[in-house]
């Protein structure tokens, strides 16, 4: 059980240290720093039907079904904290979720293994394009910007 709460602290050390170089990088707003990387949140206003700017990390499956069924389009990126190319994709990720009309959600494999196999995920980084529900486009490795961003306006 300690081992599930170190990662925990990890995880949320993790993800407040992205918000404060988001930050540090400009791209973070006032708005922004009312999230407190909880994970279950949707940005600034991504509750009224609005998109977040910035990735969602999903914390479960509920979580993930959560943000499927509430945005009519969302990219999932499961990710791993060790997989170097995840760690490229995270920047490209941050820019799609600030330019794209959908939603960036963040799932990490180690902490969400049943989701991982839920949908097949093999290796890391895999994304998957929901449009009302439904997956509709798998792609692996590391992606152009651009390529999310069209793939995403051609969904919404």
């Amino acid at each position: 059980m300690s081992e599930e709460a170190d990662a925990s602290g990890d995880l949320d050390a993790i993800r407040r240290q992205k918000l404060e170089r988001l930050q540090a990088s400009g791209g973070g707003s006032s708005a922004d720093t009312g999230t407190e990387g909880t994970g279950t949140g949707s940005g600034s206003n991504g509750e009224e039907g609005g998109t977040p700017s910035e990735p969602v990390a999903i914390d479960g499956v509920a979580s993930f079904e959560a943000t499927v069924d509430r945005h009519d389009v969302v990219l999932a990126d499961f990710t791993a904290s060790w997989c170097g190319p995840c760690r490229t994709l995270e920047p490209i990720l941050e820019r799609v979720a600030a330019r794209a009309p959908g939603v960036v959600a963040t799932i990490d494999i180690d902490a969400n293994p049943d989701l991982a196999q839920q949908h097949n995920v093999r290796g890391v980084p895999t994304l998957l394009l929901f449009a009302d529900g439904e997956p509709t486009e798998r792609l692996v490795g590391v992606q152009d910007e651009a390529v999310l961003v069209d793939l995403i306006e051609q969904q919404a």
